[in-house]
């Protein structure tokens, strides 16, 4: 597959994907954990820093700052292909999990960053699946607010452009339908 977009190292990118149909890509709490853990062990600091992440019922993003250029094969095919195998096992299915190969879009600008980590983080409140990020717990906000001290996020490199972690919490609740006109084309396809 050729794509649209080319990867190089110290650019920022948003990754994401869908399961196949729309369909669930977690099916129990297990599932969740172990997509993290998949994170973990391929996302290494070597490579990538992962900035930001919400991971939702049939789909996740990821907000990442490459430090190679070979994100498909050296990165996403073997993580993809780890947790697809591993949730077919489990599922007793068979097929991809996922609607293809991921998708990614270069955040070519200091205000998309800012944006896009909202957008991010605001996934499961927009689906009704809670009513403040903070309350979901498959995302890196709990980690941008302090509520848990992961590992896996780097949150700083969007919270310190902000004086505070509050103005940080303030510009994601602050977020109206005029700011959509910023952030549209962050939009899964």
């Amino acid at each position: 597959m050729t794509r649209k977009i080319e990867f190089k190292a110290g650019y920022y990118y948003h990754v994401y994907n869908r399961g196949v149909n729309g369909q669930p890509i977690f099916f129990n709490h297990g599932n969740w954990g172990y997509f993290l853990q998949l994170l973990g062990k391929y996302f290494t600091a070597e490579l990538i820093d992962i900035v930001a992440y919400c991971l939702m019922p049939n789909h996740y993003h990821l907000l990442v700052h490459l430090k190679t250029d070979d994100l498909s094969k050296a990165i996403m095919q073997p993580f993809s292909v780890a947790y697809s195998k591993a949730i077919n096992k489990q599922q007793a299915r068979s097929g991809p999990l996922f609607q293809g190969p991921f998708q990614a879009r270069w955040v070519d600008r200091d205000d998309y960053l800012l944006h896009l980590s909202r957008y991010i983080h605001l996934n499961p409140v927009q689906a009704r699946l809670v009513q403040r990020p903070d309350e979901w717990l498959y995302s890196s906000f709990r980690d941008y607010v302090g509520l848990r001290n992961g590992t896996l996020p780097k949150p700083a490199i969007v919270t310190g452009q902000f004086a505070t972690v509050q103005e940080y919490i303030q510009f994601v609740e602050v977020y109206n339908r005029n700011d959509g006109e910023v952030i549209e084309h962050l939009m899964l396809d």
